[in-house]
């Protein structure tokens, strides 16, 4: 069944009537007609073994077109049962919104293979606009395979026509995308079975009214933004509790990167997935979320290799990216001297160059020279070698940076101030410390990693014991090894503290396996044995009962970082254990250096106020 034409073109087909002189005859014929008389397109799938004819009126489908308010006309209904029936397999056919065939497919007696599609309308938030309509020989509904179909690859919605047993289509049976909240019903909704010679539903309708939902969803949760919109995904095959404070840090790591977090999704898994790291079916649920959303990322707990990286993001057409790249992207923006930034780009270049897997061997070139003609490097080669190129040249940068920050460091030495190092978890108030401690105005925000490169100050304690203080990049839970590495410049200067001051957040319920945490960096870097005391923080946030228990457990001074009057045991220790240090450290004559080095070493480090308390 056709519409009618709506405009003409002049066709000349030969004839052989004695009248005409040239063998011809005009006659009038609709352009669209013409185009499905000549686009008989290729069938995809199992077409060995068919009877010719049989293969021949299956090509013929392509010419077919489907009144656009029917998901599938009496006529072609029909026609697809008959020719499954002969063929003794699935047949379905690929549907555009104007009724075009755009596909046509060819499967087993079971199931049937959609290659891939054409991205006609391939954006991330939209439905693709096309249905996938397709036969059932022993008259089964949708199976499971057919519904992930339908997630997957977005269609507008998917038929399946019930053969009976003598070929005619008895029932057809449509299930779409259902736009609702995710947790409120499945990811799709299965409509009751209808005649296939009287269909009822009006697609045109169906599906104006599924778009104009998901983008009512849509509007209404973006209205108060235009951040980045992400849905968090993990793994969890450990216990529940530490599975929910890693997501709840994700989140925080998700918003310190400016990112809007549309949900979290968690699967527990016995045996992870090799090629997706998550279950399909959980897959298909984070791709109906992602739509009902608007969401175009997806941020994963774990680390992903590329393999997972490739398939996941081929599977479900979204961005993806893993903690690491996260935690690299929110150094990238935080960073602001030039040594800095130069860390920055070296662990994120070492990051993406075992992921780097576009190749193109089109774009192959030929080198000169007898006995070395062949493909020469393919783009996949000529990218890794620029990048290790970038990557010799930033470590060229940061041995000078290195070298320059030793120099600085010895003229501190050599000026015999004791050195304290503050340390600890990110966002566990260190920034504020400092700030409260010397007077400073250290940049501080209640976020992760809210400062990123390193500050020193001058303290004079009240017992007129001047010493430097020295705030560092706060660690956290699995610290990318790139990033540690890179950052060894900056790292270096622990190596030179006397006492290391580590600031706990005990009001954190994760507190313990932050000092955990904060403890394995240290030993990846060496400086288990260095001197620590150890700072609770935040202790107005807990009752007087709660910080009690918190010494008994941990030790260490309770303090609040806001607070200048909580500071005086925290300085007493302090002063109690520099001057411990210098006691047993016996000092070098300060005779050895001359007034022009201590003056630079002075200059190295600014001072903050005198101590108040």
């Amino acid at each position: 069944m056709t519409d009618a034409p709506t405009f003409f073109h002049v066709f000349a087909i030969k004839s052989k009537k004695a009248g005409d002189p040239k063998g011809r005859v005009v006659l009038p014929v609709a352009l669209d007609t013409i185009r499905r008389l000549q686009a008989i397109g290729k069938v995809y799938g199992q077409i060995n073994g068919i009877k010719s004819q049989v293969r021949k009126r299956i090509e013929n489908l392509y010419r077919r077109r489907i009144v656009p308010e029917t998901v599938v006309s009496p006529e072609v209904g029909r026609d697809l049962a008959r020719f499954s029936f002969e063929a003794g397999r699935q047949i379905g056919v690929m549907v555009a919104r104007d009724g075009t065939v755009e596909m046509v497919l060819v499967g087993g007696p079971n199931s049937i293979y959609i290659p891939d599609l054409p991205k006609s309308r391939g954006g991330r938030g939209r439905l693709r606009g096309l249905r996938f309509v397709h036969t059932h020989l022993k008259e089964e509904p949708l199976n499971q395979d057919d519904l992930m179909d339908l997630i997957f690859l977005r269609l507008d919605c998917i038929a399946a026509v019930r053969v009976d047993e003598r070929g005619g289509a008895r029932e057809v049976e449509i299930a779409h995308i259902f736009p609702g909240r995710h947790g409120e019903h499945s990811g799709w909704e299965i409509l009751p079975p209808e005649p296939c010679a009287d269909p009822r539903t009006d697609f045109l309708q169906l599906i104006g009214s599924l778009e104009d939902e998901l983008e009512k969803n849509r509007r209404a949760e973006s209205v108060e933004t235009r951040k980045d919109r992400a849905i968090l995904v993990s793994v969890a095959g450990s216990e529940r509790r530490e599975v929910r404070a890693s997501m709840s840090e994700l989140e925080e790591l998700a918003r310190a990167a400016g990112i809007t977090v549309a949900e979290t999704i968690i699967q527990r898994q016995r045996q992870v997935n090799p090629k997706y790291l998550i279950g399909k079916g959980k897959l298909g649920e984070i791709m109906v979320a992602a739509l009902q959303h608007g969401v175009d990322l997806l941020i994963f707990d774990q680390e992903l290799n590329p393999s997972q990286v490739r398939a996941i993001t081929d599977t479900t057409e979204l961005r993806v990216i893993d903690r690491t790249q996260l935690i690299l992207d929110i150094f990238a923006q935080r960073a602001q001297s030039r040594e800095g930034k130069i860390q920055v780009e070296m662990a994120q270049l070492k990051y993406l160059l075992p992921r780097l897997g576009v190749k193109d061997d089109a774009l192959s070139r030929l080198r000169g020279g007898i006995g070395v003609r062949g493909p020469g490097e393919t783009k996949l080669e000529i990218n890794r070698r620029r990048i290790k190129d970038r990557i010799a040249h930033l470590d060229r940068e940061l041995t000078a940076v290195r070298k320059n920050r030793s120099q600085r460091r010895s003229r501190r030495l050599r000026n015999e101030l004791p050195i304290i190092s503050i340390v600890g978890y990110t966002n566990a108030g260190k920034s504020t410390l400092l700030n409260t401690l010397t007077q400073s105005r250290v940049f501080v925000e209640d976020q992760l990693f809210a400062t990123l490169d390193p500050t020193s100050r001058r303290l004079r304690f009240p017992r007129d014991l001047e010493v430097i203080v020295t705030d560092t990049v706060g660690f956290i839970r699995d610290l990318p090894s790139d990033l540690l590495e890179a950052f060894a410049a900056t790292l270096e200067e622990l190596h030179d503290a006397d006492l290391l001051l580590h600031v706990v957040d005990v009001s954190s319920p994760q507190c313990e396996e932050h000092i955990r945490s904060v403890e394995d960096v240290l030993e990846q870097l060496g400086l288990q044995r260095k001197p620590i005391l150890l700072a609770l923080n935040k202790m107005d946030r807990l009752s007087g009962e709660e910080v009690a228990r918190a010494v008994r457990r941990f030790g260490g001074v309770p303090i609040s970082a806001l607070s200048t009057e909580t500071l005086r045991p925290l300085i007493a220790a302090l002063e109690d254990r520099v001057e411990r240090l210098v006691i047993e450290e016996a000092p070098e004559a300060a005779a050895e250096d001359s007034p022009e080095e201590s003056g630079a070493a002075a200059e190295e480090v600014a001072a903050g106020e005198p101590l108040v308390l």
